[in-house]
């Protein structure tokens, strides 16, 4: 799996994780450590792949995908809302992130 694969799938990963964090334990606080470690380590990750601006909008887009999911859960259930912003943020951040460049040895 590439980097920017990586990236996108930890994404997602974090905001399901998060959510199953705090709802198995009843620990909001848990969950939200959960998501900030997993925020700041795809955060790094975006920008040695994409840069600070790229990596500031992917950020954006997952903090956005998070809010959205709480009043989202109202109408299709938590867990439905949780995996579709995952899905949504995990998309929106591979598109974001540009495809590595590759070298003239590797055209051969």
């Amino acid at each position: 799996m590439d980097a920017r694969r990586g990236a996108a799938l930890l994404a997602a990963l974090t905001l399901i994780v998060g959510f199953a964090v705090a709802s198995v334990t009843g620990n909001r606080t848990l969950g939200g450590l959960v998501l900030v470690t997993g925020g700041a380590v795809c955060a790094w990750m975006w920008w040695r792949l994409a840069g600070p601006l790229r990596a500031i909008i992917s950020v954006a887009v997952a903090g956005v995908a998070f809010v959205v999911s709480h009043p989202l859960g109202a109408l299709i259930t938590s867990w439905g809302a949780v995996l579709l912003v995952s899905l949504i943020a995990a998309g929106a951040t591979y598109y974001i992130t540009p495809p590595p460049r590759s070298s003239a040895l590797e055209k051969r």
